[in-house]
């Protein structure tokens, strides 16, 4: 099952990357909302589910910013509430594969949560406390969401991790 999109612009103001315009036509063209196995695509489902969960802000990585305007268009068709969205740098390899399992990227340890997350935010160029890194995740958090400089990245795009094994 496919939503129909026509000449529908659309417009993403990217808390990071900017404004942009979509013509859904021609960028996107008619998308599938429910596969043929019977499932419900990942569009659907997460336009679905933000709207329940009443999500405000969706930040997440540069390689999802091609289905925001599906997204976006859904949202409108259904009459839900659209969240602000922010698409930051996906960390990469050498190759520039992001890094998963697939890619062959090292798991990380969830027995060091806290210091997960500082490396993340390092990466993300927040420059985080060191001491930070023995601290308890939602101390964490709660020194991002109050440290949290967006304007460091933009422009940004994908960058690589070094190898660390």
């Amino acid at each position: 099952m496919r939503v129909k999109t026509g000449a529908n612009p659309v417009t993403l103001d990217d808390g990071l990357q900017g404004r942009a315009e979509f013509d859904l036509a021609r960028d996107v063209g008619d998308f599938v909302i429910r596969r043929r196995d019977g499932l419900v695509a990942y569009a659907t489902a997460v336009v679905v589910d933000d709207a329940w969960q009443a999500i405000t802000e969706v930040v997440r990585g540069m390689d999802l910013l091609d289905v925001t305007p599906s997204q976006l268009w859904l949202q409108q068709v259904l009459g839900l509430p659209h969240p602000a969205y922010m698409h930051v740098p996906v960390a990469v390899n050498r190759v520039g594969q992001k890094l998963s399992k697939q890619t062959g990227a090292r798991a990380l340890n969830d027995q060091q949560a806290g210091a997960n997350l500082v490396a993340a935010l390092d990466f993300l160029e927040q420059r985080p406390p060191a001491e930070l890194t023995r601290a308890e995740p939602e101390v964490i958090w709660s020194w991002a969401r109050d440290n949290w400089q967006a304007d460091v990245l933009a422009g940004r795009h994908n960058r690589e991790v070094p190898d660390q094994s």
